[in-house]
């Protein structure tokens, strides 16, 4: 079930969901973390973020914080704490701009 304006953008701009589910060949920073050769943008967010919960890695006295360890800073550029809205243009990094 996605909200309502969720659904509104994916009609809109069907290419913007497209760059979320398309599967990349990635880095092998990301390669090693996912452990997958290929995964969508989407799904890599949703590696990183099953990371962070299962770790532990958000700051108990701030919730929007996550206090990146050694695996994770490796792919987020060396950072020791991220805000959670960060997050996707860090990862986004990694994910190639294909040619128009």
């Amino acid at each position: 079930m996605l909200p309502q304006r969720m659904k509104q953008a994916i009609t809109d701009n069907p290419k913007k969901l497209a760059n979320l589910i398309d599967l990349v060949n990635l880095p092998s920073t990301l390669r090693e973390f996912v452990g997958q050769s290929q995964i969508s943008r989407l799904g890599c967010f949703m590696r990183v973020w099953s990371y962070i919960k299962t770790n532990n890695l958000q700051d108990p006295n701030n919730k929007n914080m996550v206090n990146c360890d050694e695996k994770l800073r490796s792919i987020l550029l060396g950072k020791r704490q991220v805000e959670l809205v960060e997050l996707p243009a860090l990862i986004k990094l990694h994910f190639p701009k294909e040619p128009k």
